[in-house]
């Protein structure tokens, strides 16, 4: 299993690689087209600042537009795209295999920002909001899940413990895997199609997040999808 992590200049990414190398996979930390098209999955990692990180992506999309299709080692003609194009002042992101954003990640999927009102990747159509003046952020510490659903979460109980460290948010909404409560309650991961989301941190996460990373590298995602 080959496993791109997007270097978009977010932070964490070697704690995310560690996590993976230790499930088996073979990790690379990129922006390189070929290296891309490779892959069986891609994460967009995320620790620090929406606004300087979605700059970030934006400039690695200008140089490297990532597009085609690739044949596998079984023969099979797969296509597996990740094209960054201005449209309308917004990027569109196209990927063709499971893609997970963690944390910042997953906020940077979504359409807008509050952190610096920047506009997103559009992949959730979804707002990210600041949590209100007066609460204690950052979010920072074990939270328990709920409602949880999708292949992300299989094998694990209701109230599972997750680790979070974040100043935003995103309200519930259809799109969302699971939630949680800080205060209020909000989506602690999102799904739509092969894009998954997660606010949580999964490779800190301890056994919990060891089994969303294998959930995420298993088969049983890309049968999830086909079903839906």
């Amino acid at each position: 299993m080959e496993v791109a992590i997007i270097d978009y200049g977010a932070g964490n990414v070697f704690s995310v690689a560690t996590a993976l190398e230790r499930l088996g996979a073979r990790v690379c930390i990129t922006r390189e087209e070929k290296t891309i098209r490779r892959a069986d999955r891609v994460i967009f990692p995320g620790v620090g600042q929406a606004e300087a990180a979605m700059h970030e992506a934006k400039e690695t999309g200008r140089s490297s537009i990532m597009q085609g299709r690739i044949v596998t080692r079984s023969g099979k003609i797969r296509h597996l795209t990740i094209t960054f194009s201005y449209m309308d002042g917004k990027v569109t992101p196209t990927l063709g295999q499971p893609v997970l954003g963690i944390c910042l990640g997953m906020q940077l999927m979504c359409r807008h920002s509050e952190e610096g009102q920047v506009d997103g990747l559009g992949i959730f159509p979804l707002e990210v909001r600041r949590f209100p003046a007066g609460m204690k952020v950052p979010h920072m510490g074990w939270n328990t899940l709920s409602e949880l659903r999708g292949p992300l979460f299989k094998g694990l109980p209701e109230e599972a413990w997750m680790y979070f460290v974040h100043s935003y948010y995103v309200p519930e909404n259809d799109r969302a895997a699971a939630c949680t409560c800080y205060g209020l309650r909000f989506a602690a991961a999102l799904e739509h199609e092969n894009f998954f989301g997660c606010q949580f941190h999964p490779e800190k996460s301890s056994v919990g997040g060891r089994r969303v990373l294998e959930n995420f590298l298993s088969k049983n995602i890309e049968k999830y999808r086909r079903e839906q």
